[in-house]
């Protein structure tokens, strides 16, 4: 018998809220296949399951908050019986959550649940001999909207408080499940009513309070980050790297391609952190159990903010081998789902290293926090002309300055200071990155 548990999505997840199964009971799943949808602080999650065998039981309802590493459900293994029928219980799935009513219940409860069983108190008890009755779904677990798509718990308190019916509005979350940012967009695109009353506060007031998921996310973050403040020995490095033939290269490369096909200087920099790790294999993988655990890929953590506050950073997965053209594809397709909040486990549970870029923002350098377990991070700043000293000659170039934060137990600055320089040449032959083109 396997279980499949629920995964610990980041450093800073705790728990997690079922929003949907996507299988049944005596459903065939391979690995690497979506089968529920989780509700995080930060966005709705496809669960992927990485074992082959056959759904035996679910052991979550939709709807209920558990902690990490709590069982959702069991597997029997290929060629594995499956046990008496009067051990099984077959939950029905359903692809809506449940009413705030039910998701009151589930969070009503006092104590952590330190077993499945006991958060589940309507399961029937395994020893009892007698033919095996299909457990009645409590009322209040019953969903009373007709919507065909999941709703997460927060989008359903503020549809509830705006007076909008997720039944009406299609989701842009996996799945099609309906998000906050989708309730907070109706709202907007509502036409006032003729005799509305005066609001509450003028336009030039403060910002409305935070909703129930940016204060969750904040929290989040704020533990990872004090954690690993507090866990991880940091040492920081920065070097300046003149930027004029990586910008020519991209110019002549873009030119006359249409703009979905136009590679972004981010792409190259993803490419050229990947090559550079090649050198410092210590700056990529994962300090776990008192020692460091070298990662063979480089699947690159990528910071992006939230529209409504935050920051998330999923994986772009094996940069160092695919071509900087489909890179480019990937992390468009990765930010746009990102901000749609829909994201995979595997983009969650396994970046080596994160990468931000607060350039847009014309940062000139960022100092970031390593994400536990990971043993660094790579910041970008902005690309500005400033002077610089080329063949005897003060000139102005584009620059870029970049910094690395890493962890004294896998590596040291010496070693950092080579991934610096590495990278720095790298950039000067920005041909040598691109796999797809000359």
């Amino acid at each position: 018998m396997i279980e499949f548990k629920l995964p610990s999505l980041g450093a800073d997840m705790d728990e997690g809220t079922l929003l949907a199964w996507l299988v049944k009971p005596g459903d065939t799943v391979r690995r690497g296949q979506v089968v529920a949808v989780v509700d995080t602080s930060k966005a709705a999650v496809d669960v992927e399951i990485w074992h082959d065998g056959v759904v035996h039981e679910l052991r979550v309802q939709v709807g209920e908050k558990v902690p990490v590493d709590t069982v959702l459900a069991t597997l029997l293994a290929p060629g594995e019986a499956a046990p008496s029928p009067a051990l099984a219980v077959h939950a029905a799935p359903t692809a809506t959550a449940p009413e705030p009513a039910a998701e009151s219940a589930a969070e009503a409860t006092s104590a952590p649940r330190p077993t499945v069983a006991a958060a589940v108190p309507a399961r029937p008890a395994p020893a009892a001999p007698q033919v095996p009755q299909v457990p009645q779904v409590p009322p209040a677990a019953t969903p009373q909207s007709t919507s065909p798509h999941p709703v997460s718990p927060a989008a359903r308190r503020r549809a509830k408080e705006l007076g909008i019916d997720p039944a009406t509005l299609n989701g842009s979350g996996a799945q099609g499940a309906v998000t906050l940012a989708d309730i907070e967009a109706a709202a907007l695109a509502r036409p006032a009513p003729a005799t509305a009353a005066p609001p509450a506060a003028p336009p030039a007031a403060a910002p409305a309070p935070a909703s129930d998921r940016q204060q969750e996310m904040r929290k989040a973050i704020a533990a990872a980050m004090s954690r690993s403040k507090r866990e991880i020995p940091h040492y920081y490095l920065a070097e300046t790297i003149p930027m004029k033939n990586a910008l020519n290269w991209l110019q002549q490369r873009n030119a006359g391609l249409p703009i979905t096909e136009r590679i972004l200087t981010a792409a190259l920099l993803l490419k050229a952190v990947a090559a550079a790790l090649q050198r410092t294999p210590e700056l990529n993988g994962f300090y776990r159990d008192g020692r460091f655990e070298a990662s063979a890929a480089v699947h690159a953590g990528v910071a992006i903010s939230l529209r409504g506050g935050g920051l998330v950073a999923p994986a772009l997965h094996d940069v160092g081998t695919k071509p900087l053209a489909q890179l480019m594809r990937e992390l468009a397709d990765l930010v746009k789902r990102c901000r749609a909040g829909s994201l995979r486990s595997s983009e969650m549970t396994d970046p080596t290293l994160t990468i931000t870029n607060l350039g847009e923002q014309s940062v000139q350098a960022v100092f970031g926090v390593i994400y536990p377990p990971q043993v660094a991070l790579v910041g970008f700043g902005s690309i500005e002309a400033r002077p610089w000293v080329d063949d005897g000659k003060v000139v102005a170039l584009p620059l870029l300055r970049a910094t690395l934060a890493a962890d004294h137990r896998a590596s040291d600055g010496h070693r950092g200071a080579l991934f610096l320089a590495e990278l720095r040449d790298l950039l000067q032959q920005p041909q040598t990155l691109a796999g797809d083109a000359p």
